[in-house]
């Protein structure tokens, strides 16, 4: 015969295992941090993309306006390089750099800068390095070559980038390659001298 003390603590036991009013408690403490972190990682991710197509934007426009023109002064670059606020808005331009060069091609088909012009705090190009799947290109034309960086620093997930990129900051970057459209080069003209030819270039 079972003792009284005994029968009781397994009625109390049986109630405990039946008992179902603490479950959903439960169940949202384990899956809230989880949905929490899908909420901000998904928003965090939409805000790069935007930021990273932006500079897409930004970097096409610039090389596109320079490759209608025959030939670019101080003002037409300060010009181009002011469209980068509408471009790249909502985003703040300052975080944006840009190197914009004219690339020219010697008899051997080896590519050389022309000139190069950057904005933002981006160095200018010294060398051409283009990929070899970019085609032979005649030594009697140039191509604008473009490059655009984003420096975009996380919200919401900084401890993971720090762990990737100095200071979290990630580096969205895009480039690209377009041949002038209404003659064969586009000039630099300076206060000084006017450049157009690999020939013109000095030093």
């Amino acid at each position: 015969m079972a003792s009284p003390a005994g029968s009781g603590l397994l009625c109390t036991i049986r109630r405990y295992l039946r008992e179902t009013r603490g479950i959903s408690a439960v169940e949202f403490a384990f899956v809230a941090p989880i949905m929490v972190t899908l909420l901000l990682g998904g928003a965090e991710l939409t805000q790069a993309i935007t930021a990273k197509r932006k500079t897409t934007i930004a970097t096409r426009a610039i090389a596109d306006l320079i490759a209608q023109s025959t030939e670019i002064d101080n003002t037409d670059l300060a010009n181009i390089f002011k469209a980068i606020e509408a471009v790249i808005q909502p985003f703040p331009d300052a975080n944006f750099k840009i190197v914009v060069s004219s690339v020219g091609f010697d008899a051997d088909g080896n590519a050389e800068i022309i000139w190069s012009e950057a904005h933002g705090g981006a160095a200018k190009h010294q060398e051409a390095t283009l990929p070899d799947g970019l085609g032979a290109v005649p030594a009697t034309t140039t191509l604008i070559w473009a490059e655009g960086e984003y420096s975009y620093t996380p919200i919401f997930g900084l401890v993971f980038t720090n762990a990737l990129y100095p200071g979290g900051v990630v580096p969205l970057k895009d480039h690209i390659y377009l041949r002038p459209r209404l003659k064969p080069h586009v000039c630099r003209k300076t206060a000084t001298e006017t450049i157009c030819k690999l020939q013109d270039v000095t030093g």
